[in-house]
């Protein structure tokens, strides 16, 4: 069977691992905050705060926010459901917007239209988390110039584009197509996805099958020092040993710490740590191996009645994900026969995402089939090809011999 995605894991990572385990700390030593480091300097940030899963860092940066009971977050509907979650788990409201027919993120038109419809009625949301889909980054700086208007927050919910990058402040900037195939893009001093120029908190995913690994874990990056004492606090039960913030007790009773707020145990283990930061090492090499893949997707499947990803000029992708949408029109097989028969014939192709409205608990809060026609449209067109740095070019010819042959000559 060929995956969707997996992980990769070198005889370095596995030596990083060892190191580990044959050191004095399993948690809470010197290697998570050397990953933090590292990657805030990856990404041209300050500050980044690990922990066990990209939802525990989606849930406390919304709680670093303030965001509670009588709050709005907006987000799209074409992610996981856990973008959503993290608002309810604060006591707050959720609702989404429709997603751009060409990206498949965030759309802005979309946003602009319904920011306007909620300042007249006093429902301006607090939080605005733009998922960057599939790794192509959203247009952050036209959401960030939103948020200057509308005084909401923002979280970019990146767990698809660690490594993916976007051109320039004003987003206009175009790449070449040399400075596209290069690698790593660079062009026109190049923005990474985790820098927060244009949001409060990036959240990164490090789950098996996204660009990095670090087995399970997540990570919130934030240019604000408050912000980062404020996670780091709420990963650990609301804990602190600054003397600065604790409240006065008795001087002959030990106080070397105190809970100063409800917080959770969301701490990333050093073996974690340890993977994590080896991974780090092949980010780039990892996403120009997708770029590669996804250039030969594109060359050998360009005559099939499919759309495949349509790249941003503007942005470097990290290719996550490979979506492409089956044309019923032209197509011999719907959407949901040539999902049955590439998995049949040993491709484990997936669809993302349901969108989350569609969900049956949030259609228990009131969310309804129509509410957002882009992102069902693109569920009930989408199919994830394998995308992954150790696919091999015979399992990659492989899933598109079994493209041709379900699309053109069944």
């Amino acid at each position: 069977m060929v995956p969707y995605a997996r992980q990769h894991v070198s005889n370095d990572d596995i030596d990083a691992v060892i190191k580990v385990l044959r050191s004095d700390f399993l948690t809470q030593g010197p290697v998570l905050p050397q990953f933090e480091q590292a990657v805030a300097d990856y990404c041209g940030g300050t500050y980044g705060v690990a922990v066990n899963s990209a939802t525990s860092a989606l849930h406390i940066a919304c709680l670093a926010l303030d965001l509670g009971p009588g709050d709005w977050l907006w987000t799209s509907p074409n992610t996981f459901v856990a973008s959503a979650n993290c608002a309810l788990y604060c006591g707050a409201k959720i609702d989404f917007v429709d997603i751009d027919p060409d990206t498949y993120n965030m759309g802005v038109d979309a946003l602009t239209a319904k920011l306007e419809k909620a300042e007249k009625n006093g429902r301006l949301p607090k939080i605005v988390m733009p998922v960057h889909f599939a790794g192509q980054p959203c247009d952050m700086p036209a959401i960030n110039a939103l948020s200057q208007r509308y005084g909401f927050k923002i979280i970019e919910d990146a767990s698809h584009a660690m490594g993916a990058s976007y051109a320039s402040e004003d987003f206009s900037d175009i790449a070449t197509a040399t400075d596209r195939e290069a690698g790593p893009w660079q062009a026109n001093d190049a923005i990474k996805v985790g820098s927060c120029t244009h949001s409060d908190i990036t959240v990164f995913s490090f789950h098996p099958v996204k660009i990095i690994t670090s087995g399970e874990g997540g990570m919130a990056l934030t240019n604000s020092d408050e912000l980062a004492n404020r996670l780091r606090r709420l990963r650990i039960h609301g804990i602190t040993s600054d003397k600065g913030k604790m409240l006065s007790r008795p001087e002959d009773e030990i106080w070397n710490y105190q809970q100063i707020e409800l917080g959770f145990n969301y701490r990333m283990t050093e073996i974690q740590a340890a993977l994590g930061l080896s991974q780090l090492n092949r980010l780039d090499e990892y996403v120009t191996q997708r770029h590669e893949i996804a250039k030969d997707y594109d060359t050998n499947l360009a005559t099939l009645p499919i759309t495949i990803p349509w790249q941003s000029p503007n942005a470097y992708s990290s290719y996550h994900l490979y979506p492409v949408r089956v044309i019923e029109t032209e197509s011999k097989k719907t959407q949901h026969e040539l999902y049955e028969g590439l998995r049949a014939r040993g491709i484990a192709v997936n669809v993302h995402y349901i969108p989350v409205h569609r969900q049956p608990y949030y259609e228990s809060l009131g969310f309804a089939q129509g509410d957002y026609p882009e992102a069902e449209r693109l569920h009930r067109e989408v199919i994830s090809l394998p995308m992954y740095p150790s696919l091999t070019k015979a399992q990659q010819q492989s899933v598109t011999k079994v493209m041709h042959e379900s699309l053109v000559s069944s």
